[in-house]
């Protein structure tokens, strides 16, 4: 067992060094996510201009949800992570892990999760110079011992189901040459049912049930969510069982197309 965790230990230490070497693509990554920050208090401020409140919550709560939202995105979201799998596919880089001891899935985890605590971490530099500017215009909620006590597994499984859906598409490129228009469209209802567009709350109560019973709810409304105080106990709690069930169906789902995708590989010898 030892030895098995000590094999991806090496994997993660390595895509750390090689992340922190390009620190500063993810530290300009970070500042261009600040004018996202800006818009959402341009395009929020003008939504409540007429209102104090809009779906239950004020001007505050509201930009206190995409601000953990932009931070999560940095600790949890898949950026490139298909695209590097399928480009591993197509030069034939993947045979190397045909021929030694090392699980693909767990490997390419690794790199992921050493790439996300890089750049979460270069995330909060900007965040934490700019906090005097905007720290008046936030509305953390009370602290609850079990907002964070959930939150944080709620976050390994968002990241786990961002990485896993991310995997899956990587793998289609056993099977069609270009992944490109899958990736865009998941991203596509990835922000509309995942809460990067709007707080999914905001929605008529059937669309959110429905919306709660698909990954997307999970993989950044959920946590961030639960940061914010949008969701209580039961829900975060039943919630959390969902969520779990997904990230199984979903590393099921990696192995299949991994499983089968390999039978055609050595099908056509590549």
């Amino acid at each position: 067992m030892l030895t098995f965790l000590n094999k991806y230990r090496h994997a993660f230490l390595v895509g750390l060094q090689s992340n922190i070497v390009y620190r500063w693509n993810f530290l300009i990554r970070a500042f261009f996510s600040l004018f996202q920050l800006v818009v959402v208090f341009i395009l929020w401020g003008a939504v409540f201009s007429g209102t104090d409140r809009v779906g239950g919550f004020d001007l505050p709560s509201t930009i206190t949800y995409f601000v953990t939202l932009i931070v999560l995105q940095f600790f949890i979201g898949a950026f490139n992570e298909d695209y590097q799998i399928s480009e591993e596919i197509r030069n034939g880089l993947i045979n190397q892990f045909l021929l030694k001891p090392v699980n693909y899935f767990a490997y390419r985890f690794s790199i992921f999760t050493s790439a996300r605590l890089v750049s979460g971490t270069l995330m909060l530099v900007p965040l934490l110079i700019l906090l005097p500017l905007y720290k008046s215009q936030l509305a953390l909620p009370p602290f609850e011992a079990w907002r964070i006590l959930l939150a944080l597994p709620a976050m390994a499984l968002a990241a786990l189901i961002q990485f896993s859906i991310a995997y899956c598409f990587g793998m289609l490129t056993f099977w069609f040459l270009e992944i490109q228009g899958f990736v865009i469209l998941s991203m596509a209802v990835e922000a509309l049912l995942g809460g990067q567009m709007f707080p999914l709350d905001l929605m008529p109560q059937r669309l959110l049930r429905i919306a709660e019973l698909l990954p997307f709810y999970y993989q950044m409304y959920f946590p961030a969510a639960i940061f914010t105080g949008r969701i209580d106990y039961a829900r975060a709690t039943s919630g959390l069982v969902i969520q779990a069930g997904w990230a199984l169906a979903l590393l099921a789902l990696t192995q299949l197309l991994w499983s089968r995708g390999l039978r055609r590989h050595t099908a056509v010898g590549g």
